[in-house]
C-alpha cells in the first residue's frame, strides 16, 4: 500500500514538472563576481534569481551561469558573508561583471567557524538558511523544521510538534546529537539531552543551521555520535527593521512574535530583539503547551573587532504527555493520556489539573572577534546558562518509606502508603569560555581552539500536599543530590591545499572530563563520588575536485563519549559502564551545476562499546545500560535538487542503512520468581533505526511572490527494542504536507507575507515514537507497549508584517 502511494505521488509530481519544462525557453546568462577594491574574484558568492528557485555558487574564478531562463530582464541578488548584498536587474543572454563592496565590519559568522565545515570539506552535511526556516516557521519546535533533511526522524509527545519534541539522526537519539548555538554547547551536561521545549520559537532568531552527520568535526560539548546541529543566531541587519507575526491553527494553537532591529548606528553599533508567545492544546488529550521566550542582542562591529552580547530566554509550562498511549487504547481512544489520572472513592475517573512540567532557561553569550591581520583571526566567547524548574505530579498510593518523613507526621500509624502531590526539581548553572584562532596563508588553513565549561546542578524532590500526612510546613524536601562537572577540550585542525583540486585535512582533539556526583559505592552506600575521563579524538580526510562541478571526499575519525548521569548514579565503581567509542568512515561525491546538484554519501560507523538498555537490573536494583561490544551503522545517503525552470524545482533525499548489534542479551523480569530471564539474539537490528527514510519536496512559483511547496516524508518500520520482534515495533509511514506563502509589498510597508500549512493532508494515522517493557507472569511473557501518535490532518495559518 505504501509503495502504491509513493508511486502515485511520483507520477503526479512528474506530470506537474514536465509540462512547464517543455514550454520553457533556453536562454542563459553568465558573469563574474569580483571585489570592487582589489579586483579579486569572490568565491562561493550566492547568486539568486529573485522570486524563483534558481541560484548559483561562484567558482574559484568568481564565475556563475544560468540557463533555461525566460523574460527580458532578470532580477539578481548576490550575497556573501563578507560583502554587502548587491541587487542587479540584467538583460537576458548577457555576460556581466558584478563588483561587490566588502562589509565595513567584522562578520558575525567568524564566531562559529570553529564548529562548522564548508563545501570543500570531507564531512556529510546539510544547511538551512534563513529563508528556508522562515517558510515553515509557524510555531513548531526546531526539530520539525529539520524533518526534510537526510537521515532525520522527528517526533512529538503531544503530536503537534509543539512542546516536548525529539530528533534522531541516522537512528541516534538526542543524547548522541551535539547541539551548539554560536559554538556554545546546548546539550545538558549530565543527561546529554536537548530540551527544545526550553527554547520556544528559537527558529525566529536563527540565521543558519548546519546539520553534520556522523562524527563531523571537533566541537564543544557532548560527543557527536550520530550528528551535530550547529545553529547561528540572527546576524546583523544593516538597515533598521520591525516585524510582527501571528499564527493560528488546529488544536487551539496560537503564536505571536514581535521583532525589531536598529540597523547600524554610527557605522558600528546595532541592537536587535524578539518577543514570542506560543500556546497549543495538543493533539493528545490535555497535552497543552504555554511557551514564552525573548531574544535580545546588541554589539559593536568594527573593521578589526566585533563584540556581541546575546540574551536568549525560554519559559515553558506543558501538561505531561510523556507516558504515551497504551497499545490497547490505540484503536478505541487514540489520544488517551494517562498522565494525572486518579480515581475517587466511588471509582470515578479524574485528572489532576497541574500534572505539568515547568522550567525556565536563560542563556547569556558574549562573543568577541579580532582580526590581527589578513591571515590571523581570533574568536573568543564567554557564556552562562541558568536553568531552574520542576515537574509536578499526583501520585496515588505511594509508599511512605520513599519520602523520609519525620516521625509523628502520619495521621494513621498503620498506613504504609498514601496519595501525595510532589514536585521533582532541577536547578543548575552552566558557564564557561570558548576560543579559536584561525590562520590562513598560501596553501594552509590552521584552526586551533578549545573550551572549558563548568556545570553544577541540584536534583531534589519536594512533597507539597497530602491529606493523610501532617507536616508543620509544606513543601517538605525529602531528598537532594548535587553534581559538578568540568569539561575541557583543545583541538587543532589543519587543511592543506596541495593544488587547486586537492585538499587534505587533519583534526585532533583532546577532551578531559571531571565529574562529581552522588551514587552507590562498592559497599552499596550512597556517597559523593568522582570520575575523571580523558578522550583523544583524531580525524583526517581528503577532498578532491574532479572538475569545477564534481567533488570527491573521504574521511575517517575516532570519537568517544562518556556515560550519562544515570549510568554513573545507578552503578557501583567496580561495575560502572565504560565510555563509548566509535570509528566513523565517510566517503562521498558532490555535484553542482547550478541547475542540478546532488550529494551521495556512504558511511560506516563501527561502535566498540555502545551503551544500550538491555533490561538488566544491577546489584542495587536499578535498570542499567550495558556496553555492547560489537555494533555498527552503515548506509548510503543521497540528496539532490533540480531546477527544471525558473518556477519549478524538485528536491529529494533517500537514506538506506543497516543498523546491527552482533550479539545482544536481553534481560526480562520474572515477576513470580524474582529472577531475570536472559535471551540471546545475534545480528539483530538496533532499536529506532529505520532501514529507509526519504523525503521529496516540490516547489512551484505559479505567479510572482507565491510559493507552493508540496512535501512528502517516508520512514520505514522501527523496532521498540533490540529483539526485532514484530509485536514491538512502529509501522512505516508516509505523510504529506502542503505549504503556501504569498508576499505583497504595499506602499511604505516593506512586506506582508501570508503563510498557510496543511500538515498530513492525507489524514494518515501514524506513530513516530514509543517504548516497551516486558515481564513473565506464570511462565508467560507479557509485553507492555506505549506509543506516541502524531496529529491527523491539521492546519496552521499566519501573517508576518515587516516594516
Amino acid at each position: 500500500m505504501i509503495l502504491f502511494r509513493v508511486n502515485n505521488f511520483i507520477r503526479i509530481v512528474t506530470l506537474v514538472i514536465l509540462f512547464p519544462v517543455l514550454l520553457s525557453a533556453q536562454e542563459k546568462i553568465s558573469g563574474i563576481i569580483k571585489d570592487k577594491n582589489t579586483g579579486e574574484p569572490i568565491i562561493n558568492a550566492v547568486v539568486h534569481i529573485d522570486s524563483t528557485f534558481l541560484y548559483s555558487l561562484t567558482n574559484q574564478k568568481g564565475e556563475f551561469k544560468f540557463s533555461g531562463l525566460k523574460g527580458n530582464s532578470i532580477p539578481l541578488s548576490i550575497t556573501h558573508i563578507s560583502y554587502i548584498t548587491e541587487k542587479k536587474l540584467i538583460s537576458n543572454s548577457s555576460q556581466i561583471l558584478i563588483e561587490m563592496l566588502p562589509k565595513l565590519y567584522l562578520s558575525e559568522e567568524v564566531n562559529i567557524s570553529a564548529t562548522r565545515v564548508d563545501i570543500r570539506s570531507s564531512v556529510a552535511f546539510s544547511e538551512l538558511n534563513k529563508s528556508d526556516i522562515e517558510k515553515h516557521n509557524l510555531g513548531q519546535d526546531l526539530p520539525f523544521l529539520l524533518n526534510m533533511t537526510p537521515s532525520v526522524v522527528v517526533t512529538s509527545d503531544g503530536g503537534t510538534g509543539i512542546g516536548y519534541t525529539g530528533i534522531r539522526i541516522r537512528g541516534s537519539d538526542a543524547t548522541r546529537v551535539n547541539v551548539t548555538i554560536n559554538g556554545i554547547p546546548v546539550n545538558d551536561a549530565e543527561s546529554h539531552q536537548v530540551y527544545w521545549v526550553d527554547l520556544p520559537d528559537l527558529a525566529s532568531s536563527v540565521e543558519n543551521i548546519q546539520i553534520q552527520r556522523g562524527l563531523g568535526n571537533s566541537t564543544n560539548g557532548a560527543g557527536a555520535f550520530g550528528g551535530s546541529i550547529n545553529i547561528l543566531s540572527n546576524k546583523l541587519s544593516v538597515e533598521p527593521f520591525a516585524s510582527a507575526g501571528s499564527t493560528a491553527g488546529s488544536f487551539n494553537t496560537f503564536k505571536n512574535t514581535i521583532m525589531f532591529g536598529s540597523g547600524i548606528i554610527s557605522d558600528v553599533f546595532a541592537i536587535e530583539g524578539r518577543l514570542s508567545k506560543i500556546n497549543s492544546g495538543g493533539y493528545i488529550d490535555r497535552a497543552s503547551s504555554d511557551l514564552s521566550s525573548f531574544n535580545l542582542s546588541g554589539g559593536y562591529y568594527g573593521k578589526k573587532n566585533s563584540l556581541r552580547a546575546i540574551v536568549l530566554s525560554g519559559k515553558e509550562k506543558t501538561y505531561q504527555a510523556w507516558y504515551g498511549v497504551p497499545q490497547d487504547s490505540l484503536s478505541t481512544n487514540r489520544t488517551y493520556n494517562p498522565a494525572g489520572e486518579y480515581y475517587d472513592k466511588l471509582g470515578n475517573t479524574h485528572y489532576y489539573d497541574n500534572q505539568t512540567d515547568n522550567y525556565r532557561q536563560d542563556y547569556y553569550q558574549l562573543l568577541f572577534s579580532h582580526e590581527f591581520n589578513k591571515s590571523l583571526l581570533g574568536n573568543f566567547a564567554l557564556h552562562y546558562t541558568r536553568g531552574k524548574g520542576y515537574y509536578e505530579e499526583y501520585k496515588p498510593d505511594e509508599p511512605l518509606l520513599n519520602y523520609n518523613l519525620p516521625s509523628g507526621t502520619i495521621i494513621d500509624s498503620t498506613t504504609s502508603s498514601v496519595d501525595i502531590i510532589r514536585q521533582l526539581w532541577l536547578s543548575n548553572y552552566f558557564y564557561g569560555f570558548t576560543w579559536s584562532v584561525d590562520y590562513e596563508k598560501n596553501k594552509f588553513k590552521i584552526k586551533t581552539g578549545g573550551a572549558i565549561n563548568k556545570y553544577t546542578g541540584d536534583h531534589y524532590g519536594e512533597l507539597i500536599s497530602s491529606e493523610t500526612v501532617f507536616l508543620q510546613q509544606y513543601p517538605f524536601r525529602y531528598y537532594i543530590n548535587s553534581s559538578d562537572k568540568t569539561d575541557a577540550n583543545v583541538f587543532i585542525r589543519t587543511s592543506y591545499s596541495a593544488n587547486e583540486k586537492t585538499t587534505l585535512y587533519i583534526d585532533l582533539q583532546e577532551r578531559i572530563i571531571n565529574y562529581s556526583f552522588e551514587g552507590f559505592d562498592d559497599s552499596y552506600l550512597n556517597r559523593q563520588q568522582n570520575v575523571r575521563m580523558n578522550f583523544f579524538n583524531p580525524k583526517a580526510g581528503l577532498s578532491y575536485m574532479i572538475s569545477e562541478k564534481i567533488q570527491f571526499y573521504f574521511s575517517a575519525g575516532i570519537g568517544h563519549k562518556e556515560p550519562v548521569r544515570d549510568d554513573f548514579a545507578n552503578s557501583t565503581p567496580s561495575k560502572r559502564p565504560r565510555a563509548e567509542s566509535m570509528i566513523d568512515y565517510e566517503t562521498g561525491t558532490r555535484f553542482n551545476s547550478g541547475k542540478f546538484s546532488f550529494d551521495i554519501n556512504a558511511f560506516y560507523m563501527n561502535y566498540k562499546s555502545q551503551l544500550i538498555l538491555t533490561g538488566k537490573i544491577n546489584e542495587v536494583g536499578e535498570y542499567i545500560r550495558e556496553s555492547v561490544e560489537n555494533s555498527y551503522r552503515k548506509g548510503l545517503e543521497f540528496s539532490g535538487k533540480i531546477n527544471f525552470c525558473q518556477m519549478i524545482n524538485f528536491g529529494t533525499n533517500i537514506s538506506l542503512s543497516d543498523n546491527k548489534i552482533k550479539l545482544y542479551r536481553e534481560f526480562v523480569d520474572d515477576y513470580d520468581g524474582g529472577e531475570q530471564i536472559v535471551t540471546e539474539y545475534k545480528n539483530t537490528s538496533i532499536s529506532f533505526s529505520p532501514d529507509l527514510t526519504g523525503a521529496v519536496i516540490l516547489g512551484i512559483v505559479p505567479v510572482k511572490n507565491l510559493i507552493i511547496e508540496l512535501t512528502g516524508k517516508y520512514v520505514s518500520k522501527q523496532y521498540l527494542d533490540n529483539t526485532m520482534d514484530e509485536t514491538r515495533k512502529l509501522n512505516s509511514y508516509f505523510i504529506n504536507d502542503l505549504h503556501l506563502s504569498y508576499a505583497i509589498h504595499p506602499g511604505k510597508i516593506k512586506e506582508i507575507t501570508f503563510q498557510f500549512t496543511l500538515n498530513n493532508f492525507l489524514n494518515r494515522e501514524y506513530i513516530s515514537n514509543g517504548y516497551s517493557y516486558s515481564g513473565y507472569i506464570s511462565g508467560k511473557r507479557n509485553d507492555y507497549n506505549y506509543y506516541f501518535p502524531q496529529g491527523k490532518v491539521n492546519f496552521m495559518g499566519g501573517v508576518v508584517v515587516k516594516i
